[in-house]
C-alpha cells in the first residue's frame, strides 16, 4: 500500500508490569498478590510490540494516529510516555479505585467503555500480560465492542482500500493461520511480529510534554459494580509460589 493512500486511527492498550524474570518474588501480606515493593517496572513485553505494529503501519500509511491507553496509577505514565516516545501521538490513563482487583474482563470493560469514546479502526493488545498471562483482554473487548478480533497475531497487511485486514496467528506446532478480517477490529499481538524500536532522545523529551488524559470509571459511564472486583467473573483468593523443582 502506498504512503497516504489511507488513513488509520489506532488504539493500543499497553500494561505496566513488574520484572519478575531476574528477581525472587514473594508473596505480600494479603496473600492475593506478589510483593512488588523492591521489584522494577516496565511495559508488558507483548504490549511493546502492539505498540511497534502500530507506528510502523502509522509510517507507513503517513496520515494516521496512535492513541495509548493504559489503567493504572501515575506511576504507568512511565510505560505511556515511552509508547508516545516511540510515536504515540496522544494517551489516556484509567484510574479509580472502582478498577482495583478486576480480572481480564472487568479491564475489557473499562477498556472498552474509553474506546467507544474514540474513532477507531484497529486496537492493538499484548496477546497476554506477564503479571496475570490471563490472555483474555483481547478477544473480550472485541466482544464488547462488537467488532472482529484475533489474538497470537504475529503478521498484519492492511487492504488497499483500508477496510479490511489480512491477520496471522501463530497455532501450536509452528503453524500460521491467516485470516481476512474487516475494519474496525481488536488485535492481539504476540512477540516476535516485529523488531521493536528504542525512543530517541528527541521523542522522549517531546512525550514528556505531553497531556495524558486521566479517566475514571464515572468519566467511563461506569458504575463501580461494573467494573474492578466486583465486575469480575473470576475472584483471586489466594496467590502461592511453586514449590522448588515442581513443574
Amino acid at each position: 500500500m502506498g504512503r497516504g493512500e489511507t488513513r488509520m486511527n489506532m488504539v493500543v492498550c499497553v500494561k505496566r508490569v513488574p520484572d519478575t524474570a531476574e528477581s525472587e518474588v514473594h508473596i505480600d501480606a494479603s496473600g492475593k498478590d506478589i510483593d512488588k515493593s523492591r521489584l522494577s517496572f516496565g511495559i508488558n513485553e507483548c504490549d511493546n510490540y502492539a505498540v511497534e505494529e502500530a507506528i510502523q503501519i502509522k509510517e507507513r500509511l503517513g496520515d494516521s494516529t496512535v492513541t495509548v491507553i493504559s489503567m493504572g496509577s501515575k506511576e504507568s505514565d512511565e510505560v505511556i510516555r515511552m509508547a508516545l516516545a516511540k510515536g504515540g501521538d496522544d494517551a489516556i490513563r484509567l484510574e479509580d479505585e472502582a478498577f482495583a482487583g478486576g480480572d481480564g474482563l472487568a479491564t475489557a470493560k473499562a477498556l472498552a467503555a474509553a474506546i467507544k469514546g474514540l474513532e477507531y479502526d484497529i486496537v492493538f493488545t499484548g496477546a497476554l500480560a506477564d503479571d496475570d498471562g490471563y490472555a483474555v483482554v483481547p478477544a473480550a473487548l472485541g466482544e464488547l465492542l462488537g467488532v472482529p478480533h484475533a489474538t497470537y497475531v504475529k503478521k498484519v497487511e492492511i487492504s488497499e482500500d483500508g477496510k479490511k485486514a489480512k491477520v496471522g496467528r501463530e497455532l501450536e506446532g509452528g503453524l500460521m493461520e491467516f485470516l481476512e478480517i474487516e475494519l474496525p477490529c481488536v488485535l492481539g499481538i504476540q512477540t516476535g511480529i516485529n523488531e521493536p524500536r528504542y525512543a530517541s532522545f528527541k521523542g522522549i523529551k517531546q512525550a514528556a510534554k505531553k497531556e495524558i488524559a486521566v479517566k475514571s470509571a464515572s468519566d467511563l459511564g461506569l458504575d463501580a459494580s461494573e467494573v474492578g472486583e466486583a465486575g469480575s467473573w473470576a475472584v483471586l483468593e489466594k496467590f502461592t509460589l511453586p514449590v522448588v523443582g515442581e513443574m
